[in-house]
């Protein structure tokens, strides 16, 4: 197992809080004792009064689409998605207020928090131990973070951060980027073909693709006339989806390459605002979700020079002749009678909402995940041979009380020593220590570094099990009151 000496300058507890003092408490007089009375039962009633309830501000599945991470006004929660039947809350934080960013790195315990009280700031965190490893600083507010095993990519309206998970250390900064209002980009989860994707354009659905192993610009690709509104990779990091903003097309090309391998139109209606793409982790299946109250799922066929032969009948004859025809008419004609439909689709009860899809694997069964900003998220049965409409099996309320999944593996493991790692390997009210600004080499990002006063451990000392991506460890390096540079 690896060991990061950063983790273990930069590993310290979370604050734990204190609720702010009601504005006015205590200035009221009581008059005696019919005063004191009036009190006791004014507070009795408040006391009787439930708090409202935590409102969404964002959701996300993670890259394998295992979990969902949700952002309220008070904080937020981790889910597991290995049910149909039971939702399992497996974490709930309420120390950072009013979090609109949350991505959880696969089922690890690193997870990345942006909350509205400090729009600029990226905060990572152990969630298992309750415990900040870092913070970066940026020059305007965070509008999306992209997380992959080797790195973690920051997007801003104008420029987009790239850091190198293992050690947090900026590797790249892409200044100048086109205006990007919605912070729209996306990174392969496969971290062998580490691919950015982002808007090359502000007028166009030109999409830039970058190697973020390589550090070097891939290609161009000229997807769409309008602009860009979803992007997605496939697992492997071998296809890319887009839609742009009128939301009727949505195209397929190669990676790293870039030719064009399916084109599948979501109707021609009405122009909609496309909010989400995702490929299944098979990469057979692509879902479109949107401001509509359809889902589609579309099926990537093998691509083949040929049609297969049509039975000799009236309907086959007509097929050939429209096939035949297509030559002959104008390329944008001819380009819609090619584009394939959905292979099955999802009738949601509501539009107008925000909402994101997955295609996961639940229980050995292909299932559609919907989540959706009214605070639910309902799970459908896919026919992966016939599509067609999909069915509602289970509907979840994600702002309810769900079932706290607690990891028991922390009492089973021997007590560790009195020493920094002990200390912060568990909760405490202790005010965080002191933090020295630094600017990273490239002057890009402000990078807030946790100093630790207490003494390293004199060995490595595991905080969590061996599954945990990247190995939070702590070890020895450096002397306390300094920060050494990976």
């Amino acid at each position: 197992m690896e060991v990061y000496p950063w983790v273990g300058r930069f590993l310290q507890p979370m604050g734990s809080g204190t609720a702010p003092a009601r504005r006015g408490a205590g200035r009221r007089r009581g008059g005696g004792r019919s005063g004191a009375r009036r009190r006791a039962r004014s507070m009795e009633a408040a006391a009787e009064v439930p708090a409202p309830p935590a409102a969404l501000s964002c959701f996300s599945y993670n890259q394998d689409c295992t979990s969902l991470a949700i952002g309220t006004t008070t904080g937020y929660r981790l889910f597991s998605l290995s049910s149909v039947e039971q939702l399992d809350q497996v974490y709930e934080s309420n120390e950072i207020p009013d979090v609109y960013i949350v991505e959880r790195l696969f089922s690890s315990s690193l997870v990345v928090v942006v909350s509205r009280a400090k729009p600029q700031q990226m905060n990572v965190y152990h969630f298992k131990k309750g415990t900040e490893i870092c913070n970066y600083s940026y020059s305007s507010n965070i509008l999306s973070i992209r997380l992959n095993r080797q790195r973690l990519v920051v997007c801003l309206e104008e420029s987009i951060y790239i850091h190198n998970i293992k050690d947090m250390k900026l590797l790249k900064t892409i200044l100048d980027t086109p205006p990007n209002t919605t912070g729209l980009c996306a990174l392969s989860i496969n971290h062998t073909n580490s691919y950015l994707a982002y808007p090359g354009s502000a007028t166009s659905g030109e999409i830039a693709l970058y190697d973020g192993n390589s550090l070097k610009t891939a290609c161009t690709i000229p997807a769409h006339d309008g602009p860009l509104a979803a992007l997605a990779f496939n697992s492997t990091g071998s296809k890319l989806a887009s839609a742009s903003e009128k939301g009727t097309v949505i195209r397929v090309f190669s990676i790293p390459g870039g030719q064009k391998l399916y084109e599948f139109r979501r109707g021609m209606k009405r122009y909609v605002n496309i909010s989400s793409l995702v490929f299944s982790m098979d990469s057979q299946f692509l879902c479109a979700s949107s401001n509509t109250e359809t889902v589609h799922i579309f099926k990537l066929e093998h691509l083949t020079d040929s049609r297969p032969e049509e039975p000799p009948t009236w309907s086959g004859y007509m097929g050939k002749m429209f096939q035949a025809a297509t030559n002959y008419l104008p390329a944008q004609v001819s380009g819609m009678m090619n584009q394939d439909r959905a292979f099955a689709t999802v009738r949601l009860n509501v539009s107008g909402q925000r909402n994101i899809c997955a295609l996961s694997t639940i229980q050995k069964l292909p299932r559609l995940l919907v989540t959706t900003s009214d605070g639910h998220l309902c799970i459908y049965n896919l026919d992966p041979q016939d599509g067609g409409e999909c069915v509602l099996i289970k509907k979840h309320s994600l702002l309810g009380s769900g079932k706290m999944e607690e990891n028991k593996e922390n009492d089973l493991q021997p007590p560790l020593p009195q020493s920094y790692a002990a200390t912060v390997a568990r909760q405490s009210t202790v005010p965080s220590t002191s933090t020295m600004p630094g600017y990273s080499e490239d002057g890009g990002a402000l990078r807030g570094e946790v100093i630790p006063e207490h003494e390293f451990a004199t060995g490595p000392v595991c905080l969590d099990d061996e599954n945990e991506f990247p190995p939070i460890i702590l070890c020895r390096g450096g002397q306390p009151g300094k920060a050494k540079r990976s």
